[in-house]
């Protein structure tokens, strides 16, 4: 590609890319050459500043028309805006976490990769939100699995660090592997790897034999991503990463890392599945013959995400098994296919955004103080830290779904989505169920906050930067509970999914 091309392309759209990649090179560059044992918490307002710059780019870019460079491969439109300030939303508030956490176990020494390589990560997430082709949506991948390998291992000198790292390796690549072979299949029967030209090929596709083969394809991709999302039953990679990777990082896998999952099984799914027919032009799409399957996994990881984080002891065991639990409730929303789906998903992961966040702080100001996490460190948290206490009450009735938060609304929208079109009775039903068992996990810990007696009277010292994600966290969780049309009202004003992402 000549020079003279690829100036004509219209490079602006690439603005918070390049912004995040030009600040992790940066602080490379500056983490190699600082002292040794100069603070690198600079490097991280650094990151959080990229990361701000970042966002106030990509809505700029909203309202706007589609825009596709690069051959189709990288594509903005609404789609892509709109899950990008998810993305960056909620790695500002993860980076916030991190400046802040008080490392152990020799952290501190690789303080300043931890920043970059969050960055890279967060970069490989927004690349697979605005991939319009499979091998940019593999990079992606890649890039924010990678990343996240090393990120969830970086306390090199703590065992159960180790153990999650090389646990994550070992079933990424299972899942990557997977994946790939079933994208080969897609490449094979189409000769493409641009999902608008695979997504035209497919739509005349009358062979059965290359239907049964695009069955196969849909089935080994759907079960590789379900790795990344830690839906069941291939889920059990995760509560053993969550435990022993640092509580920033958690919250990053829990939140970031689950969002930029459902990118990539949005993107693939609806635009090749969708498009591929099973009898030829005008018949029923692959992807709806598919449903059923996506309605197992959907129930079976409400079913198991809720139950097993029952019998939980560790908090962050227990928030492995709640973020399963919360991927069964979107997945609710993908089985749907109803027209209001992206908006339910989208709004749902905002929610889940601002509770899951506002705990993990609560979390890392907790364990870092008793120096352990089980649930019973939380007894009489009321007691030591009243406005602590307060605010995990008011984020833990959010995730369980109470009225008057965002987690109700996300957790309605997609209620009501499962009747539109063909009514989804069953999964409604394990919906509800698996929601009222989440209230017994859910207030086992507010319980502890609020009716137990604590160890000891020592008060909790909260961070400013921690002090930040909790305010946030809070504010978001009352007010898109109380008033949800201020998300949904921009979405529709701003971002017309539905149009843009076929188009």
């Amino acid at each position: 590609m000549s020079f003279e091309t690829l100036s004509q392309f219209n490079w602006s759209v690439m603005t918070p890319e390049f912004i995040i990649l030009g600040v992790a090179a940066l602080l490379t560059i500056m983490d190699l050459f600082m002292p040794k044992g100069q603070d690198r918490r600079i490097l991280g307002w650094i990151g959080i500043a990229a990361i701000a710059a970042a966002m106030v780019s990509v809505a700029s870019l909203a309202g706007g028309a589609v825009v596709s460079i690069l051959d189709d491969t990288f594509r903005l439109d609404s789609f892509a805006i709109a899950f990008k300030l998810l993305l960056l939303g909620g790695a500002g508030l993860v980076m916030f976490l991190a400046v802040s956490y008080e490392a152990k176990d020799g952290m501190e020494e690789y303080r300043g990769e931890f920043y970059y390589l969050f960055l890279t990560a967060l970069l490989g997430a927004m690349f697979m939100a605005s991939s319009g082709d499979l091998i940019t949506l593999f990079i992606g991948l890649e890039l924010l699995s990678v990343s996240s390998y090393i990120l969830a291992g970086i306390r090199k000198h703590n065992l159960k660090s180790n153990e999650s790292a090389m646990k994550y390796v070992i079933n990424g690549g299972i899942s990557t592997a997977i994946t790939l072979f079933g994208m080969s299949y897609v490449y094979g029967l189409t000769g493409s790897t641009n999902l608008l030209a695979i997504a035209q090929s497919l739509s005349g596709l009358t062979d059965g034999q290359h239907v049964y083969l695009l069955g196969l394809s849909f089935l080994m991709i759907f079960v590789g991503l379900a790795f990344k999302l830690a839906a069941a039953p291939f889920h059990m990679w995760a509560p053993d990463v969550y435990q022993g990777a640092p509580t920033p990082v958690t919250a990053f896998l829990s939140v970031v890392s689950k969002t930029a999952g459902f990118v990539i099984v949005i993107r693939i799914l609806l635009t090749v599945f969708g498009a591929a027919t099973t009898k030829g032009p005008g018949s029923m799409p692959i992807l709806l013959d598919m449903q059923d399957y996506i309605a197992f996994i959907a129930g079976a990881t409400m079913i198991i995400g809720n139950v097993v984080a029952l019998k939980q002891s560790n908090i962050k065991r227990m928030f492995a098994y709640s973020s399963i639990a919360h991927a069964g409730y979107i997945l609710v929303a993908l089985t749907s296919l109803s027209s209001n789906m992206f908006y339910s998903i989208w709004f749902y992961l905002l929610a889940y955004l601002f509770m899951n966040l506002g705990a993990f702080a609560v979390i890392q100001i907790v364990t870092e103080k008793n120096g352990s996490a089980k649930i019973a460190d939380f007894a009489g948290l009321y007691r030591r830290s009243p406005g602590l206490a307060v605010v995990m009450g008011i984020l833990l009735i959010s995730l369980a779904g109470f009225p008057g938060t965002a987690g109700f609304i996300g957790k309605l929208n997609i209620f009501i989505g499962a009747f539109a079109g063909t009514p989804h009775y069953v999964l409604a039903s394990i919906m509800i169920a698996t929601t009222v068992v989440s209230y017994f996990y859910y207030f086992g810990v507010m319980t502890q906050i609020f009716f137990r007696p604590a160890a000891n009277e020592d008060r909790f010292k909260i961070p400013a930067s921690i002090l930040v994600v909790l305010i946030v966290a809070v504010v978001g969780s009352v007010l898109f509970g109380v008033m949800p049309n201020i998300a949904l009202d921009f979405m529709n004003n701003n971002l017309d999914i539905l149009a843009d992402f076929f188009s």
